[in-house]
């Protein structure tokens, strides 16, 4: 029986959630029709503008995490970039939000019903999705992300057999096809993939369900001002403050991993 707690929370919790949870197989399909069937420009896109960039989560190596999704702090994309007025010098302005627009409705048509279905019936409880790729090799230096607002909940697609896993604190936690994996990022964490093969998830952001609606909205909205100030690719996801402090590794038994994060910053 799988044992839950403070920062590994019982995905049972959040029945918002089982829409996208049923509707993993198509989901998991339109990423991969669109892996294999964008163009080259299309696919250059997403990357470039269509997923978060993060100046403060470091790996070790040369494998790397992908990601791009169509919802941004409750807002699609185009939206998002629009309200924030973000800048792609290698895109024009009225480009980024059409190429935005035409990529969700021509590749993530049930996706996106799925989540506007769970937003409507919830009040936009929904902040974030995107999808995360894990390359092979991937080892990700301990952080925390600084979101005591919300909750993040990994949806299963394409999960290889092996040593792919979520070290959180004291446990070590594995992704399943199918199932949501929902975690509190504000402990400290370091995923890592050790498999020979990419590991795909539905990243899905959501606002804590025990606090009021009213203070977990002023709390995205000062991180997400402060974020975006300090880099607009963030995409209000990722900031400065993502970054585990000493006490952090040593209360919870990961002071190992301390020289190796240093060696990281050098």
């Amino acid at each position: 029986m799988e044992r839950f707690n403070e920062y590994h929370l019982d995905p049972q919790q959040f029945p918002f959630l089982n829409t996208l949870q049923a509707n993993w197989q198509t989901i998991r399909d339109e990423f991969i029709f669109f892996k294999k069937n964008a163009s080259e420009a299309e696919v250059k896109f997403a990357f470039d503008v269509m997923g978060p960039k993060s100046k403060t989560v470091k790996t070790k190596g040369n494998a790397k995490y992908s990601a791009f999704g169509i919802l941004f702090q409750g807002l699609l994309l185009e939206d998002y970039i629009q309200t924030y007025q973000i800048q792609y010098p290698q895109y024009t302005s009225q480009n980024v939000l059409e190429t935005a627009r035409k990529l969700r409705e021509q590749y993530f048509p049930k996706l996106a019903e799925a989540i506007e279905k769970t937003n409507l019936a919830t009040e936009n409880i929904i902040r974030n999705v995107y999808f995360g790729t894990f390359h092979p090799g991937l080892d990700v230096k301990l952080h925390v992300n600084y979101n005591p607002h919300m909750n993040r909940g990994y949806l299963g697609l394409i999960v290889p057999e092996g040593d792919v896993a979520m070290k959180i604190c004291h446990d070590k936690l594995y992704w399943h096809e199918g199932e949501f994996l929902v975690l509190d990022h504000s402990y400290p964490h370091c995923p890592h993939n050790y498999t020979e093969y990419e590991r795909t998830v539905l990243v899905v952001d959501f606002f804590k369900t025990d606090q009021p609606r009213e203070a977990v909205i002023r709390m995205e909205r000062e991180l997400v001002e402060q974020r975006m100030q300090e880099n607009p690719y963030s995409l209000g996801v990722f900031g400065k403050s993502d970054k585990a402090q000493v006490e952090d590794f040593i209360k919870y038994g990961l002071s190992h991993q301390l020289e190796w994060d240093k060696a990281l910053e050098a």
